[in-house]
């Protein structure tokens, strides 16, 4: 074990191990089941926490610009709290509201760096994908009364770059999303430095692209009964959703 995640591990956190496991495709199927594990020991406190996010999320989105900027930054912050949750559940104890707002309490500068860094990464990914095409309607307005085959192939181009911008922009989002993923726990659970944080999830991500395709496989899945409860099976798929990444980290980086 390297000096960094020795100093990393809590005594009374589960021992970081860094880079962490690569498991096999099986690991995707049992976090959604270890987390229904997780939220069928509380399910009514999980859904007032999950509702209670979703208020503070429709709050802040009334405030233009800021309100929104805001939820981003804290957003890692509570999960958190989500993520301490998990670990007293986990360890026969009550799941409670203050869990919620335990991020605001422990290493929260780091978790609202990285909601900072995604914010930022977020805007420059949407900055790829859009200028572009900006860039290119500028032959188009130039053409637009004259030729009319100039004109389209004006067009054409801008539709092709467009294309182009937004599968790069895809691909930068998937690695975003992989380096945000397990962020906010190793950040509440074990202290690790923003940059590290994110950049040991973005590893692990990938070395466990197999079972992270079944676990998103069996998460579409499972929003079929979603539907079919006209969307009222949302409030128990978000906390398993959330308590399944959990039990994710808890497999990956963490001595079971």
């Amino acid at each position: 074990m390297s000096a960094t995640t020795q100093a990393a591990n809590d005594p009374a956190m589960p021992k970081l191990f860094l880079p962490g496991e690569t498991l096999g495709a099986g690991a995707g199927v049992s976090w959604v089941s270890e987390g229904w594990d997780l939220f069928k020991k509380s399910p009514v406190m999980w859904i007032v926490m999950f509702l209670v996010v979703a208020v503070i999320a429709v709050v802040l989105a009334f405030i233009p610009f800021l309100g929104q900027l805001a939820f981003q930054i804290i957003t890692p912050v509570i999960a958190g709290g989500f993520v301490m949750a998990c670990w007293s559940v986990e360890n026969g104890g009550e799941l409670e509201f203050e869990h919620l707002f335990a991020g605001f309490k422990r290493n929260f500068k780091s978790l609202a760096i990285v909601g900072v860094i995604y914010l930022v990464a977020s805007l420059v990914i949407m900055v790829i994908m859009f200028l572009p095409v900006g860039l290119s309607i500028i032959p188009v307005l130039f053409t637009a009364g004259g030729d009319a085959d100039a004109a389209a192939i004006a067009l054409g181009t801008m539709g092709v770059g467009f294309a182009i911008s937004a599968l790069i922009a895809l691909g930068l989002g998937v690695m975003l999303a992989a380096a945000y993923w397990f962020a906010p726990a190793l950040v509440i659970m074990h202290g690790l430095s923003p940059i590290d944080a994110m950049k040991a999830s973005f590893f692990a991500s990938f070395r466990n692209f197999i079972p992270f395709l079944v676990y998103g496989i069996v998460l579409c899945l499972l929003l079929i009964p979603v539907m079919l409860t006209l969307g009222l099976g949302i409030l128990v798929w978000v906390p398993v959703a959330i308590a399944s990444s959990y039990r994710a980290y808890r497999q990956i980086f963490t001595e079971e």
